[in-house]
């Protein structure tokens, strides 16, 4: 009877031990450094903790180049096999379609789409970019395409054409392995498949599978925030007029939240493909900025200072894999930023003129309406103190020690006054 007992629960503990488990991690969004930091962390806790499969999730309209192929370079060269699906009402674009087909097996469900990774820019004029980049990138897809055995013509014409294929006409055309509607399928469908990690051949065993979510860590919601271009655009311009209304006008703080900009904007550029070309037209913005305040021309170089920067900001990121939302959005951020830059350089402007006319009362008109205190008086003189310094006055008034007095006129070293 024991023995029958301790049979049942080795064969329950065989039972429950022989069970997939499945490390489930998604891409929501714009792809950025975030976004590889999220899928590093899942690796390696897969790596660590033996799973038997990586499962991505995939939802997004396309991202940043730099992060796309760290992610594709992670996939490939992982020993756990990794599974690709596109859930039920997901984007898989641009760069979301070259990290989808990196995968040891891809699913989508009906009524997605895959595809439509033609590079486009920021510019003032076309948004078609050079055909090298075009033609690195239609290369790059298709070495994927043959490294996982999938159509390699379709896939380049994700680039050089703008292809886009629903799931059916992707599975019709061997872009994808699986058309599944639900993640349960989609599992049930890959069990048993043989795949090629860096590790060599594996069959998958993916029956009574556990998944277990994986949550992005706190380091990377905070690239995922940095690298925005938008953002880094942003702190990029506070940064930099705060640091220089700081240096002119030290004592208010300005230059502290002007560093501190500077290194947020920074370290999300770091990230970012950055056309020099750009930075260029942003630091002759500031030095025309700078010279409007030094020596102001009332204007001229300040508007040349919007302008310049403006046009920086337009042509900085060469990013051509980003959704074509971000390019629509990218004008309205240009647009905003230069009412911003227009509205600072104006309020610098009337400062810079208000200065000025207080500038030229300087000498006998300086201290012409001036108040200060009586401090002794008779027979028509005495002294007082007017801004913290001693004269000589005069004075038709009848004045007493403590009286308030208003400067009318000044005669060389004698203040005139009446009693204010």
């Amino acid at each position: 009877m024991k023995k029958c007992l301790y049979f049942l629960l080795a064969l329950t503990l065989l039972t429950q031990v022989s069970g997939a488990q499945i490390l489930e991690v998604r891409i929501d969004g714009t792809i950025n450094e975030g976004t590889y930091l999220t899928l590093q962390s899942a690796f390696t806790k897969a790596e660590e903790e033996n799973f038997d499969a990586i499962l991505v999730l995939i939802n997004t309209p396309g991202g940043l180049v730099s992060s796309t192929e760290k992610i594709v370079s992670l996939i490939l060269n992982s020993e756990i096999p990794v599974l690709a699906y596109v859930p039920p009402g997901a984007f898989c674009a641009s760069a979301g379609s070259l990290i989808a087909v990196s995968a040891n097996v891809l699913g989508m469900s009906n009524g997605t789409s895959i595809g439509a990774a033609t590079p486009i820019s920021i510019g003032v004029t076309d948004q078609k970019v050079e055909q090298k980049t075009v033609n690195y990138l239609a290369k790059y897809a298709k070495s994927i395409a043959e490294k996982r055995d999938r159509n390699e013509t379709a896939i380049e014409k994700f680039v050089t054409e703008a292809y886009t294929a629903s799931a059916k006409e992707a599975y019709d055309y061997g872009i994808i392995d699986i058309l599944a509607d639900s993640r349960d399928e989609f599992l049930e469908n890959a069990d048993g498949m043989v795949v090629v990690t860096a590790s060599g051949e594996r069959v998958l065993k993916l029956s009574g599978e556990e998944i277990v979510v994986f949550e992005k860590p706190a380091n990377a919601r905070i690239y995922e925030v940095l690298s925005s271009p938008e953002l880094a655009s942003i702190l990029l311009i506070i940064g930099i007029y705060a640091l220089v209304f700081g240096l002119t006008s030290p004592g208010m703080g300005a230059e502290i939240v002007g560093v501190v900009s500077l290194i947020l904007a920074l370290f999300g550029l770091g990230v970012i493909n950055i056309n020099y070309l750009g930075a260029l037209l942003i630091l002759l913005g500031i030095v025309l900025f700078v010279a409007e305040m030094v020596t102001p021309t009332y204007g001229v170089l300040g508007a040349a200072s919007v302008i310049c920067i403006v046009l920086g900001i337009l042509t900085l990121y060469e990013e051509p894999l980003m959704p074509k939302d971000f390019y629509r959005g990218f004008y309205m951020l240009a647009g905003g930023i230069a009412l911003g830059l227009g509205g600072v350089v104006t309020y610098a402007m009337i400062k810079i003129v208000q200065l000025k006319n207080e500038r030229k009362k300087v000498g006998a008109e300086a201290l012409i309406g001036e108040r200060g205190e009586v401090l002794s008086f008779s027979n028509g003189k005495g002294v007082a103190r007017i801004h913290g310094e001693l004269w000589n006055i005069e004075s038709d008034d009848v004045l007493e020690r403590g009286d308030a007095v208003e400067v009318i006129e000044r005669e060389g070293l004698k203040l005139r006054v009446k009693k204010a």
